[in-house]
């Protein structure tokens, strides 16, 4: 009897070990708008082609994202039943998911998005579901990237200069949540408006409190569909402005590993073992 109370306290204190052990709340933050950049970042549309403005992040286990945010300005005097679409894609660091070598029409590809996406969310397949909320209804940003969008030579443009706008931020619920290893990551978010374009905002590079920081972080990187699969980076090859970060958070879990469901299997197998013995001796 003792030894089959003290095996069923084994088995659930193991499991328990291994649950506490395993998963954990994650969050990552960029920190608010710095003011400094705004870059388009849309999915393709009738008249308009696909621009994609991506920021990096870190995973150090596996990790299950449920919902994000990002802030961006709307055309001065939009109205929020004016957006259509959100997108977000996630992409991996060259070369994976990507042909190499690389085209060479870009300065380079050292720590770029890949050339196609990892994984992808769209509201309008039901996979997000998203809520914007008017931040401020006049925000300027100092510089802009939405057109000028080049291969070598002619990749500097020194950007498209100052625009204002509506700050908005989006909360992004993931209905289908991303399931992702440990890795090195881009997200890419894109909205769709009936009129006009949303520019993705910049924040403080490098991460400052209440942000994230984390190492290494790499800077936005831009592309539209006559450019890719290769990218240019906002800061160092279009504007030369010195690199940016984007304004975006993730909020998720971490996923226990294949040893600690092992363990924990194996502590609710002892529990088990332990209650069965005690049937029989009662």
């Amino acid at each position: 009897m003792r030894s089959a109370i003290w095996t069923l306290t084994l088995g659930i204190a193991v499991s328990a070990t291994a649950t506490g052990a395993s998963a954990a709340t994650f969050f990552f933050n960029t920190g608010g708008p710095d003011g400094r950049l705004a870059a388009l970042s849309r999915p393709g549309s009738t008249g308009a082609i696909e621009t994609e403005t991506a920021d990096d992040f870190v995973l150090d286990h596996t990790t299950q994202l449920t919902s994000a945010t990002f802030t961006g300005l709307l055309p001065s005097g939009a109205a929020l039943t004016d957006i259509k679409n959100v997108v977000v894609e996630i992409y991996r660091v060259f070369p994976k998911d990507s042909t190499s070598p690389p085209s060479g029409s870009v300065p380079t590809r050292v720590n770029s998005p890949s050339d196609v996406a990892f994984d992808s969310r769209d509201a309008g397949s039901g996979d997000i579901t998203f809520t914007p909320g008017l931040i401020n209804p006049s925000f300027t940003a100092a510089n802009s990237v939405v057109n000028g969008i080049h291969p070598s030579p002619g990749e500097f443009t020194g950007g498209e200069g100052a625009v204002a706008g509506e700050e908005v931020t989006f909360n992004i619920l993931f209905s289908k949540p991303f399931f992702l290893g440990a890795d090195h990551y881009f997200f890419v978010p894109q909205v769709e408006l009936g009129h006009g374009n949303f520019l993705w905002l910049s924040a403080p590079k490098p991460i400052v409190a209440p942000g994230t920081p984390f190492a290494p972080d790499l800077q936005a990187w831009i592309r539209n569909e006559n450019l890719a699969p290769d990218w240019l980076r906002i800061g160092t090859d279009i504007t030369h402005q010195g690199p940016f970060n984007m304004a975006f958070s993730l909020v998720g879990a971490t996923v226990p590993e294949p040893a600690s469901w092992a363990l924990m299997l194996a502590g609710f197998g002892l529990a088990g073992a332990a209650l069965r013995t005690r049937r029989r001796i009662a």
